[in-house]
């Protein structure tokens, strides 16, 4: 009953019926009921031992050296399990938002031992010092939220993991301020227009009506131009 029941909600979360789930196991409706409950008592009994495998990973981890690599690795992982399983991400998302707790103190415990990861990087100067546990579940769970989707077509196109890896570049203490003001350049090149006489860049108005000449003279000579032209 708990394999059918662990598979069917890693395929469709929470929201699979409870009869799908008795169909799987081969018995009626009655006899889940007698074994648990609730549907989200089965639910809690499938996740637990996931919830406290990423748990005892984490703690392992602990003493382990180099402490940022460690986080960052741990961190993906947890993601990359996660995401093909709907149960745990739904569980996640859930404790995350305060409406779920898996087990008591299971979900305590690995909030425990994600905090002494995220402590130790950035004490060893990996991660922002303005990071706290609360903001790293929510980064968490927005970033199942965001490998779950699926990949729309076109250039929209993501890679996965690409989403992990974003959130873990938000999280390290090293800016690319390089990287930045490469992209402010290409993004003032692309928006940069052209001068109507000469030819001279002209960079794209912040606001108000966008700019066609260069200045006061080549204004001048585009009116000209259009004066000889309506006197023809």
């Amino acid at each position: 009953m708990l394999q059918a029941a662990r598979s069917a909600f890693e395929e469709q979360g929470l929201g699979v019926p409870l009869g799908e789930i008795a169909r799987r196991a081969g018995v009626g409706a009655g006899t889940v009921y007698r074994h648990f409950p609730s549907k989200e008592a089965l639910f809690r009994a499938t996740i637990v031992d996931r919830i406290e495998l990423f748990t005892d990973t984490a703690r392992d981890l602990a003493e382990v050296a180099d402490p940022g690599a460690v986080f960052f690795r741990f961190l993906s992982s947890v993601v990359r399990l996660a995401v093909r399983n709907k149960a745990l991400c739904d569980a996640l998302e859930a404790a995350g938002a305060g409406r779920f707790e898996p087990s008591p103190g299971v979900g305590q415990d690995f909030d425990d031992a994600l905090e002494v990861l995220l402590r130790r990087a950035q004490e060893a100067g990996a991660v922002r010092q303005d990071v706290g546990i609360a903001d790293l579940r929510a980064l968490l769970v927005g970033c199942l939220s965001m490998e779950r989707a699926v990949p729309g077509s076109g250039s929209g196109d993501r890679a996965p993991g690409r989403m992990t890896a974003l959130m873990c570049d938000a999280l390290r203490t090293e800016r690319a301020a390089t990287a930045v003001t490469e992209l402010e350049a290409e993004s003032v090149k692309r928006n940069e227009s052209r001068c109507g006489v000469c030819g001279a860049a002209i960079a794209a108005a912040q606001t108000g009506r966008p700019a066609r000449y260069c200045g006061g003279a080549c204004r001048q000579k585009a009116h000209r131009a259009r004066e000889r032209t309506r006197q023809t």
